[in-house]
């Protein structure tokens, strides 16, 4: 039996939900240990596709000081006695990380049980807590660093369907995630008039915090676009998409590559290590994104100059190639593989 644990925001969560959806097809039906905070217990406490999900009042570490750090260490460590008495109710051999402070509890857990403990690094750059385990991890899994178990990002199958070549500019896609950007939102404002005028079609996800503000702000310049707060079909979303502005977090980098849609990227300045920037950096360093940092002056005319001078056919056949299908499934192989035959972190 495995367990999957990890989450807090959506980019962890994806990767636990496709590594769950793998072992689904193969007749298995994982446990899942994450956090009652963050976004783990809204993605997965009714599904199916687990025997049992279970939500420990885990918290991050970083950022904390003084007595605050000290009462959420010990914390994290009772909670993995609890995780070890779980894996010990469920016979766990196996425990997949996919980082974030949910996970934390589990990961100590299946040390302190002597389990194999797999991990994967969504981003460029190494989360504290996936680089403190990686010395003790069976493997380590990642889609950057060339000294892991290498293996394509597991983006859902969706979005490898809906590729395709992009040769003109007629629709942009705004993506702040389900949570929403405000800068993400406020450019869009600035950028709908020019779009309008030149015959661009505008998607613009715009969370729920904004979304009644946004909603008006269309309304009142007559510009037909289609604005959500949050949808489960973003694939067909991205299929009309021919460019995106959005943040950088690896799940939406990586399944804007599948799909084929060039995108300009506006890292989360706050994120963990700048690991956003860095996630894009990959891409930009190959000539293959755009990168706007939020303390950049610019002017919407000018931006706009510029995705237009962008070669969109060439890009959008090079970012294809950049991911395969299947990475889920080299992850699961690995994991369920005789120990005898494991790669080392």
């Amino acid at each position: 039996m495995i367990a999957i644990t990890g989450g807090g925001t959506g980019g962890h969560l994806v990767i636990a939900r496709a590594i769950k959806e793998e072992l689904n097809r193969r007749g298995i039906k994982p446990i899942y240990i994450g956090s009652t905070a963050g976004q783990d217990r809204i993605w997965f406490e009714h599904d199916e596709g687990f025997e049992k999900t279970y939500f420990l009042h885990s918290q991050g570490v970083v950022n904390k000081k003084g007595i605050r750090k000290l009462l959420t260490l010990f914390s994290i460590l009772r909670s993995s006695f609890t995780c070890k008495t779980i894996f010990e109710k469920h016979h766990i051999d196996s425990v997949f990380s996919v980082g974030g402070y949910s996970a934390a509890p589990a990961s100590f857990g299946a040390f302190l049980s002597g389990i194999p403990l797999y991990i994967h690094e969504q981003n460029a750059i190494q989360g504290k807590l996936n680089s403190l385990l990686r010395p003790f991890c069976r493997a380590f899994f990642s889609s950057y660093d060339k000294e892991a178990v290498m293996t394509s990002y597991p983006v859902s199958e969706a979005f490898f369907q809906i590729k395709r070549e992009r040769k003109e500019l007629k629709t942009i896609i705004f993506l702040g995630g389900s949570q929403g950007a405000s800068f993400i939102n406020a450019l869009a404002q600035k950028m709908a008039p020019l779009l309008h005028q030149e015959g661009i079609s505008i998607i613009h996800q715009t969370g729920k915090k904004e979304f009644e503000a946004l909603k008006a702000f269309y309304d009142k310049e007559h510009i037909l676009a289609d604005v959500f707060d949050f949808s489960k079909e973003i694939p067909d979303k991205l299929a009309l998409a021919d460019f995106a502005i959005s943040r950088s977090g690896a799940s939406t980098l990586w399944e804007l590559c599948a799909a084929g849609v060039p995108a300009l990227f506006i890292p989360l300045p706050h994120a963990a290590a700048n690991h956003q920037y860095f996630n894009a950096k990959a891409l930009a360093d190959q000539h293959l994104a755009l990168i706007l940092s939020q303390s950049s002056e610019f002017e919407p005319s000018a931006l706009l100059e510029q995705i237009k001078q962008l070669d969109l056919l060439s890009v959008s056949q090079r970012l294809v190639q950049m991911i395969q299908t299947g990475g889920a499934k080299e992850i699961v192989d690995s994991i369920l593989q005789p120990q005898s035959k494991e790669k080392p972190c």
